[in-house]
């Protein structure tokens, strides 16, 4: 096979699994891993995909752009349904305390807290303060700050200050992207700074993200794959993607 027909049989196979490492390229091709990162990147310089750590994913995969909540709020709802369920489980007991991240995914959580007892939950989401203020079981505490509307989350200093003096006992993340070379990432720096801010607050952090936002990677990273402790997803995640954050110690839930 000449190297432009490797090339573009690679970019083919690039785009409909959205991510593909050096070493499964190497072993498909029957090249060295030298010619493999070669041949990426001649077709990172095109446009065509995007080198990240370990392989590529398609050009689309690194985007700044940002859906609303509203388009969010029904895309892969399934998933995030089924994750959202597993996550319970890793609510801290009775008179414990946790932090929520805004989000979709982190939004269905706070839906199945009905039967909640003495939980201090604090969040930066209006959509989350809203769903759990009428519950007796929660102690609800919100950040306060600049609203974001896509998000519908505070964010800033007044945000930053008031996770600066707290601890909890777990905080649930959620992310808009998340690869083993660049963590977890976001569009949006005020956004990252209060993500960062909450992992940093937590004893235990468990991310729920579906499995389409795995391999991603956006502009802004606020966290790194060592702070993690739990990452609940769905089971179209791919088997190397699971192994490469199960090797990073990370307990990966498969909802």
């Amino acid at each position: 096979m000449y190297a432009e027909e490797r090339q573009q049989s690679i970019a083919e196979l690039i785009t409909t699994r959205g991510r593909v490492s050096v070493a499964d390229l190497s072993t498909s091709y029957g090249v060295t891993t030298e010619t493999v990162r070669r041949d990426l990147a001649v077709l990172d310089r095109a446009g065509i995909v995007r080198r990240v750590h370990g392989g590529a994913v398609p050009a689309s995969a690194l985007t700044i752009a940002e859906p609303g909540v509203g388009e969010r709020e029904y895309t892969r709802a399934e998933q995030k349904d089924a994750i959202a369920a597993a996550a319970v489980d890793y609510l801290p007991p009775s008179g414990g305390s946790a932090v929520f991240d805004a989000g979709t995914t982190t939004g269905r959580l706070a839906a199945l807290l009905g039967n909640a007892s003495e939980l201090t939950l604090i969040t930066n989401s209006i959509p989350i303060a809203a769903r759990v203020a009428p519950l007796g079981g929660v102690n609800l505490r919100m950040l306060g700050g600049r609203v974001r509307g896509t998000t519908q989350a505070a964010v800033g200093e007044e945000a930053l200050s008031a996770l600066e003096w707290l601890r909890v006992d777990v905080a649930f993340i959620g992310t808009n992207a998340l690869s083993v070379g660049h963590g977890l990432s976001t569009p949006d720096s005020d956004e990252a700074a209060v993500k960062r801010a909450m992992v940093r607050t937590a004893n235990h952090v468990v991310v729920l993200a579906d499995s389409s936002k795995i391999g991603r990677e956006h502009v802004v990273s606020f966290a790194r794959l060592d702070s993690i402790d739990v990452l609940v997803t769905d089971p179209d995640i791919d088997d190397n993607d699971h192994k490469s954050l199960t090797d990073n110690g990370i307990e990966v839930v498969i909802a």
